[in-house]
Protein backbone atom coordinates (compact mmCIF):
# COMPACT_ATOMS: atom_id res chain seq x y z
CA UNK A 1 0.00 0.00 0.00
CA UNK A 2 1.52 3.34 -1.00
CA UNK A 3 3.00 5.88 1.60
CA UNK A 4 1.39 9.37 1.70
CA UNK A 5 2.61 12.80 3.91
CA UNK A 6 -0.90 14.55 3.71
CA UNK A 7 -3.03 11.53 3.56
CA UNK A 8 -3.51 8.22 5.81
CA UNK A 9 -5.27 5.29 4.07
CA UNK A 10 -5.80 1.94 6.11
CA UNK A 11 -8.23 -1.26 5.39
CA UNK A 12 -10.14 -3.30 8.30
CA UNK A 13 -11.54 -6.02 6.59
CA UNK A 14 -13.79 -4.62 3.46
CA UNK A 15 -14.04 -0.90 5.35
CA UNK A 16 -11.19 1.44 3.58
CA UNK A 17 -10.19 4.84 6.05
CA UNK A 18 -9.18 7.43 4.14
CA UNK A 19 -8.11 10.46 6.84
CA UNK A 20 -6.89 14.04 6.38
CA UNK A 21 -3.40 14.38 8.00
CA UNK A 22 -2.64 17.96 8.03
CA UNK A 23 -3.62 18.71 11.66
CA UNK A 24 -1.32 21.80 12.14
CA UNK A 25 -3.07 23.11 9.08
CA UNK A 26 -6.39 22.25 10.30
CA UNK A 27 -6.21 19.55 7.08
CA UNK A 28 -5.96 22.50 4.72
CA UNK A 29 -6.35 21.76 1.11
CA UNK A 30 -3.31 21.90 -0.98
CA UNK A 31 -2.47 19.92 -4.55
CA UNK A 32 -0.66 17.41 -3.03
CA UNK A 33 -3.11 16.17 -0.67
CA UNK A 34 -5.71 16.34 -3.22
CA UNK A 35 -3.44 14.29 -5.47
CA UNK A 36 -2.90 12.04 -2.36
CA UNK A 37 -6.82 11.70 -2.37
CA UNK A 38 -7.09 10.78 -5.90
CA UNK A 39 -4.57 8.19 -5.99
CA UNK A 40 -6.60 6.27 -2.64
CA UNK A 41 -9.83 5.92 -5.22
CA UNK A 42 -7.92 5.00 -8.45
CA UNK A 43 -5.86 2.45 -6.79
CA UNK A 44 -9.07 1.45 -4.31
CA UNK A 45 -7.78 -2.43 -3.32
CA UNK A 46 -10.43 -4.63 -4.80
CA UNK A 47 -11.73 -6.18 -1.09
CA UNK A 48 -12.61 -2.44 -0.04
CA UNK A 49 -16.58 -2.74 -0.38
CA UNK A 50 -17.23 1.17 1.55
CA UNK A 51 -14.76 3.35 1.98
CA UNK A 52 -14.90 6.49 5.54
CA UNK A 53 -13.58 10.00 5.37
CA UNK A 54 -12.57 11.69 8.52
CA UNK A 55 -10.03 14.54 9.60
CA UNK A 56 -7.09 14.01 12.23
CA UNK A 57 -7.19 16.75 15.00
CA UNK A 58 -9.68 19.29 15.87
CA UNK A 59 -10.82 19.64 12.69
CA UNK A 60 -12.18 17.91 9.76
CA UNK A 61 -10.84 20.50 6.97
CA UNK A 62 -10.94 24.04 7.41
CA UNK A 63 -10.62 24.45 3.22
CA UNK A 64 -8.08 25.80 1.12
CA UNK A 65 -4.42 26.29 2.43
CA UNK A 66 -4.29 29.97 1.32
CA UNK A 67 -0.60 29.95 2.73
CA UNK A 68 -0.03 28.16 -1.06
CA UNK A 69 -1.96 29.61 -2.90
CA UNK A 70 -0.50 30.77 -6.71
CA UNK A 71 -1.41 33.27 -8.80
CA UNK A 72 -2.53 32.20 -11.96
CA UNK A 73 -3.88 33.52 -14.80
CA UNK A 74 -7.42 33.27 -15.74
CA UNK A 75 -6.74 29.37 -17.85
CA UNK A 76 -5.13 28.45 -15.48
CA UNK A 77 -7.62 29.14 -12.69
CA UNK A 78 -9.80 27.32 -14.85
CA UNK A 79 -7.86 24.26 -15.08
CA UNK A 80 -6.98 24.52 -11.16
CA UNK A 81 -10.43 24.16 -10.33
CA UNK A 82 -11.19 21.64 -12.93
CA UNK A 83 -8.26 19.15 -11.09
CA UNK A 84 -10.14 20.09 -8.27
CA UNK A 85 -13.68 18.64 -9.83
CA UNK A 86 -11.79 15.57 -11.08
CA UNK A 87 -10.63 14.07 -7.81
CA UNK A 88 -13.90 15.23 -6.07
CA UNK A 89 -15.93 13.65 -8.48
CA UNK A 90 -13.55 10.17 -7.73
CA UNK A 91 -14.99 10.08 -4.44
CA UNK A 92 -18.90 11.27 -5.85
CA UNK A 93 -18.36 8.60 -8.45
CA UNK A 94 -17.10 6.17 -6.35
CA UNK A 95 -18.22 2.54 -7.25
CA UNK A 96 -18.20 1.79 -3.27
CA UNK A 97 -20.13 4.18 -0.48
CA UNK A 98 -18.31 6.78 0.78
CA UNK A 99 -19.52 7.68 4.36
CA UNK A 100 -17.90 11.12 5.72
CA UNK A 101 -17.12 11.60 9.64
CA UNK A 102 -17.31 15.50 10.08
CA UNK A 103 -16.33 17.01 13.41
CA UNK A 104 -15.24 21.06 14.20
CA UNK A 105 -14.28 23.20 10.65
CA UNK A 106 -16.15 22.29 7.19
CA UNK A 107 -15.60 25.37 5.34
CA UNK A 108 -14.91 26.04 2.13
CA UNK A 109 -13.39 23.45 0.02
CA UNK A 110 -13.57 21.27 3.55
CA UNK A 111 -17.57 21.40 2.31
CA UNK A 112 -16.80 21.02 -1.22
CA UNK A 113 -15.10 17.69 0.34
CA UNK A 114 -17.76 16.75 2.55
CA UNK A 115 -20.75 17.18 0.35
CA UNK A 116 -18.49 14.84 -2.43
CA UNK A 117 -19.62 11.84 0.24
CA UNK A 118 -22.69 9.96 -0.15
CA UNK A 119 -23.68 9.67 3.75
CA UNK A 120 -22.53 12.19 6.21
CA UNK A 121 -22.03 12.09 9.70
CA UNK A 122 -21.35 15.23 11.69
CA UNK A 123 -20.78 15.40 15.74
CA UNK A 124 -22.13 18.66 17.64
CA UNK A 125 -18.33 20.60 17.24
CA UNK A 126 -19.13 20.65 13.75
CA UNK A 127 -20.02 23.99 11.61
CA UNK A 128 -20.50 24.93 8.46
CA UNK A 129 -18.83 28.06 6.42
CA UNK A 130 -18.47 29.12 2.82
CA UNK A 131 -16.20 32.30 3.20
CA UNK A 132 -15.16 33.05 -0.73
CA UNK A 133 -17.45 35.75 -0.42
CA UNK A 134 -15.14 37.65 2.08
CA UNK A 135 -12.09 36.71 0.03
CA UNK A 136 -13.28 38.12 -2.85
CA UNK A 137 -13.25 34.95 -4.99
CA UNK A 138 -15.91 32.57 -6.23
CA UNK A 139 -16.33 28.31 -5.52
CA UNK A 140 -14.45 26.30 -7.67
CA UNK A 141 -14.21 22.30 -6.32
CA UNK A 142 -17.88 21.94 -7.04
CA UNK A 143 -19.92 23.96 -4.21
CA UNK A 144 -22.21 25.70 -6.81
CA UNK A 145 -23.10 22.09 -7.45
CA UNK A 146 -23.32 20.09 -5.01
CA UNK A 147 -24.25 21.98 -1.78
CA UNK A 148 -26.64 24.08 -4.06
CA UNK A 149 -28.13 21.06 -4.90
CA UNK A 150 -28.45 20.33 -0.92
CA UNK A 151 -29.61 23.64 0.55
CA UNK A 152 -31.11 25.51 -2.88
CA UNK A 153 -29.38 28.42 -4.40
CA UNK A 154 -30.89 30.80 -2.35
CA UNK A 155 -29.78 29.45 1.05
CA UNK A 156 -25.91 29.11 -0.72
CA UNK A 157 -26.06 32.51 -1.52
CA UNK A 158 -26.86 34.01 1.34
CA UNK A 159 -23.88 31.51 3.07
CA UNK A 160 -21.54 33.34 0.04
CA UNK A 161 -22.70 36.93 0.69
CA UNK A 162 -22.86 37.07 4.34
CA UNK A 163 -20.30 34.54 5.61
CA UNK A 164 -22.87 32.68 7.30
CA UNK A 165 -22.52 29.66 9.51
CA UNK A 166 -24.67 26.53 9.94
CA UNK A 167 -24.19 24.80 13.23
CA UNK A 168 -24.40 20.95 13.08
CA UNK A 169 -27.77 20.75 14.17
CA UNK A 170 -28.67 23.60 11.46
CA UNK A 171 -26.46 21.35 9.29
CA UNK A 172 -28.30 18.20 9.62
CA UNK A 173 -32.25 19.75 9.33
CA UNK A 174 -30.70 21.12 5.91
CA UNK A 175 -28.92 18.12 4.38
CA UNK A 176 -25.67 19.21 5.36
CA UNK A 177 -25.27 16.12 7.18
CA UNK A 178 -27.29 13.18 7.71
CA UNK A 179 -26.88 12.22 11.58
CA UNK A 180 -26.24 14.74 14.27
CA UNK A 181 -24.34 12.97 17.18
CA UNK A 182 -22.71 13.93 20.08
CA UNK A 183 -18.83 15.34 20.16
CA UNK A 184 -16.22 12.76 19.71
CA UNK A 185 -18.51 10.48 18.49
CA UNK A 186 -19.04 11.10 14.31
CA UNK A 187 -16.43 8.63 13.71
CA UNK A 188 -17.47 5.71 15.72
CA UNK A 189 -21.21 6.52 13.99
CA UNK A 190 -20.23 6.91 10.57
CA UNK A 191 -18.01 3.23 11.38
CA UNK A 192 -21.13 1.83 12.57
CA UNK A 193 -22.75 2.86 9.18
CA UNK A 194 -20.58 1.81 6.97
CA UNK A 195 -20.54 -1.55 8.73
CA UNK A 196 -24.15 -1.76 8.34
CA UNK A 197 -23.82 -0.65 4.32
CA UNK A 198 -21.42 -3.28 3.60
CA UNK A 199 -23.82 -6.36 4.45
CA UNK A 200 -25.57 -5.05 1.43
CA UNK A 201 -25.45 -6.12 -1.93
CA UNK A 202 -22.37 -4.64 -3.37
CA UNK A 203 -24.02 -4.55 -6.92
CA UNK A 204 -27.03 -2.64 -5.09
CA UNK A 205 -24.83 -0.43 -3.45
CA UNK A 206 -22.74 0.27 -6.65
CA UNK A 207 -26.29 0.97 -8.35
CA UNK A 208 -27.41 3.36 -5.77
CA UNK A 209 -24.11 5.70 -5.12
CA UNK A 210 -23.38 5.81 -9.54
CA UNK A 211 -27.45 5.74 -10.00
CA UNK A 212 -29.40 8.33 -8.16
CA UNK A 213 -26.83 11.08 -8.50
CA UNK A 214 -27.38 10.71 -12.31
CA UNK A 215 -30.93 10.35 -12.07
CA UNK A 216 -31.26 13.55 -10.45
CA UNK A 217 -29.98 15.22 -13.47
CA UNK A 218 -31.86 13.53 -15.70
CA UNK A 219 -35.20 14.48 -17.21
CA UNK A 220 -38.38 12.60 -15.81
CA UNK A 221 -38.66 10.40 -18.76
CA UNK A 222 -34.85 9.26 -18.62
CA UNK A 223 -34.77 9.11 -14.85
CA UNK A 224 -37.54 6.46 -15.10
CA UNK A 225 -35.88 4.41 -17.79
CA UNK A 226 -32.47 4.62 -16.15
CA UNK A 227 -34.47 3.72 -12.80
CA UNK A 228 -35.79 0.16 -14.75
CA UNK A 229 -32.31 -0.37 -16.65
CA UNK A 230 -30.37 -0.27 -12.84
CA UNK A 231 -33.87 -2.40 -11.16
CA UNK A 232 -33.22 -5.05 -13.88
CA UNK A 233 -29.36 -5.15 -13.55
CA UNK A 234 -29.54 -5.72 -9.59
CA UNK A 235 -32.64 -7.53 -9.23
CA UNK A 236 -31.85 -10.41 -11.65
CA UNK A 237 -28.41 -10.83 -10.37
CA UNK A 238 -28.15 -14.57 -8.27
CA UNK A 239 -26.58 -12.86 -5.12
CA UNK A 240 -29.98 -10.68 -4.73
CA UNK A 241 -32.39 -14.21 -5.97
CA UNK A 242 -30.45 -16.00 -2.67
CA UNK A 243 -31.40 -12.45 -1.03
CA UNK A 244 -35.22 -12.57 -1.43
CA UNK A 245 -35.54 -16.37 -1.20
CA UNK A 246 -33.69 -16.17 2.48
CA UNK A 247 -36.14 -13.18 3.45
CA UNK A 248 -38.81 -15.13 1.80
CA UNK A 249 -38.15 -18.75 3.99
CA UNK A 250 -37.79 -16.55 7.42
CA UNK A 251 -41.09 -14.81 6.84
CA UNK A 252 -42.57 -18.55 5.91
CA UNK A 253 -41.03 -19.61 9.36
Amino acid sequence: MAEYRYIQFSVEADIGHLQLNRPEKKNAINDALLLEIEDVFINMPEEVSVMLFSGNGPEFCSGLDLSEHVARDPFGVVQHSRMWHRVFGRIANSPVPVVAALHGAVIGGGLELASSAHVRVADETTYFRLPEGRHGIFVGGGASVRVGRILGASRMMDMMLTGRTYNAVDGERLGLAHYCVEPGTALEKATELAKSIAQNSRLSNFAMVTGLARIESMSMDDGLFTESLLAGMTQTSPEVQERIGQFLNRKKK
